[in-house]
């Protein structure tokens, strides 16, 4: 299997070179390239076409969120991973809003970015308690704005989607309706393509939206 392309925009030279170190010791992923700012970033992304950015969210120029912004914009299919040294929740979520698929905290233990690094590749990382909250909060502001559709889904999917948008992981999805975790995967990959979605955080607005929780 080919490596993941890893893309790494940080404006601090050690934060990079710490996380190419980490990264360096696995063979999953390869670094193509490094920006320094957001829009190095944007430019980066077009030409070198990696599978998935490490964006950090304060940078000159332009920050990450702007940049996370324009490049899920151009390039949808992209994984956009927010790092920053901070858990402020606000931040977080205007990332994840703006199409980055999670985030990662640089004071985490290096063994532990593989292991992060491998689920985002997969798309397997389940939304946080604290992110699926905080999008609950948003959602009454946003509701009146939303028109209910008939759901495309089977009663198993939905039973998946309403896991998924509690903060369930693959495994924990597994575990409540006593299936394989393969099965897991195929119900929402089948998911996403049927609503037309790309990622977890965009299945938590939906099911909110459509009152399905």
């Amino acid at each position: 299997m080919q490596p993941y392309r890893i893309l790494l925009s940080d404006d601090h030279i050690h934060a990079r070179e710490g996380i190419r170190e980490i990264l360096e010791e696995y063979e999953d992923f390869l670094i193509v390239g490094e920006a320094v700012n957001g829009e190095e970033a944007l430019s980066l992304a077009e030409e070198l076409m990696p599978d998935i950015i490490l964006m950090d969210i304060q940078m000159p120029v332009m920050d990450g969120l702007e940049a996370t912004k324009r490049i899920k914009m151009k390039l949808p299919y992209i994984k956009v991973v927010m790092i920053t040294v901070s858990d402020d929740i606000k931040d977080l979520f205007d990332a994840l809003k703006k199409g980055a698929q999670g985030y990662l905290l640089k004071n985490i233990q290096p063994e532990a970015w593989y292991e992060y690094l491998k689920a985002f590749a997969l798309d397997e990382v389940p939304m946080s308690k604290e992110i699926a909250y905080q999008i609950l909060k948003e959602f009454p502001q946003e509701k009146k704005e939303v028109k209910e559709e008939k759901t495309p889904l089977s009663s198993r999917e939905l039973e998946v989607l309403q896991l998924v948008a509690k903060g369930f992981s693959n495994k924990e999805i597994s575990e409540t309706l006593f299936i394989s975790e393969h099965t897991v995967k195929s119900h929402l990959k089948n998911i996403l393509s049927k609503l037309h979605l790309a990622n977890r955080v965009q299945l938590t607005y939906y099911a909110f939206q459509q009152k399905l929780i």
